[in-house]
């Protein structure tokens, strides 16, 4: 017979038993930051010192230019690029459109698609909930191009679905070139947009709302608690974190709104579609004024960011633990 011989737990010099330490030991730290390990993380520092961050600098000192990148001349002029942002009629109706677009995606892709993850999963079936979470999750397995071409047709004023639609219930008198006029073609724009995200960020969701315990629904139900007060009462507080990517997600992509816009209409009529990835788009490579282009890109970089941290910032100080 062999006999084992654990070894006495260590005691403090007072003769009780030590507590292990929450925290970790100073050679984990060490550790850590041993040489083999940033010779480990080098390449990574490396390829975002490179790709991302460098070019950065890169776009905002070529800001500072007049640039013309055929003949390769560069004329350093200060922040004028950016006081001529302050005038141009054009930069600013592209960044209202910007504006209306984050606004109108944040109503779709973030409280409605929230809204539906709810009445999906409230669903008994399993079976039923698999079926609708796929069927609205079709349109996201679209590209961007193709949904833009799809709806570029159903828009045709002749020819297209949606006129053809509106005469069928007797509602001609609503038929009208949507993507041929100011007043509506940016919200056509947008609505394909919608259209094409909205079953993504609701899949999201569905994820979010599976992990909540299912027992606080039914101490719910227990003490009375009808389906409106248990979503604002269990439902948002338990998915904020997934609510706040959401909302980095969807405002960062609203700034950055480029496929759709140039398949549908170049940024027209009359620069009335125009976003701010398109106006840089125009002014870099239509009008070989890469200095002004790259005072939008700048722009849009500062929006982007600020925003996110913002939201980042105040998802953690409200972060929800069970």
């Amino acid at each position: 017979m062999t006999l084992t011989h654990s070894a006495p737990p260590r005691r403090h010099p007072s003769g009780a038993p030590a507590r292990r330490s929450g925290r970790p030991s100073p050679a984990l730290f060490s550790r850590r930051l041993s040489p083999r390990g940033l010779l480990w993380l080098a390449p990574a520092v490396l390829i975002l010192l490179s790709f991302v961050y460098w070019p950065l600098v890169q776009n905002f000192a070529f800001s500072m230019t007049e640039w013309d990148v055929y003949t390769g001349t560069q004329e350093f002029v200060g922040l004028e690029n950016f006081s001529r942002l302050a005038t141009d009629p054009v930069f600013q109706r592209s960044l209202l459109n910007n504006l209306l677009y984050a606004g109108l995606s944040l109503i779709f892709q973030v409280a409605g698609a929230l809204l539906l993850a709810v009445v999906i999963e409230s669903r008994r079936s399993e079976r039923l909930r698999r079926a609708l979470r796929a069927i609205y999750f079709v349109p996201s397995a679209i590209s961007l191009t193709v949904a833009g071409l799809l709806f570029y047709f159903i828009y045709e004023p002749k020819l297209g679905m949606l006129n053809h639609l509106l005469e069928a219930v007797n509602l001609g008198a609503l038929a009208q070139p949507w993507l041929g006029q100011e007043s509506t073609a940016m919200l056509g724009i947008i609505m394909m947009s919608q259209w094409q995200g909205f079953g993504y960020s609701t899949l999201l969701f569905a994820v979010a709302i599976q992990r909540i315990p299912r027992e606080l629904y039914e101490a719910a139900e227990i003490d009375g608690i009808g389906p409106v007060r248990q979503f604002f009462t269990i439902t948002v507080p338990l998915v904020r974190e997934m609510s706040g990517l959401m909302v980095i997600v969807t405002i960062s992509g609203a700034f950055q709104v480029f496929n759709e816009v140039m398949v549908m209409t170049s940024g027209g009529p009359n620069n009335s579609t125009q976003v701010l990835g398109t106006w840089l788009y125009h002014n870099g490579f239509s009008r070989n004024d890469f200095g002004y282009a790259a005072a939008i890109a700048t722009v849009i970089f500062v929006v982007t960011i600020s925003i996110g941290l913002v939201q980042m910032w105040y998802t953690k100080r409200r972060r929800v633990q069970w």
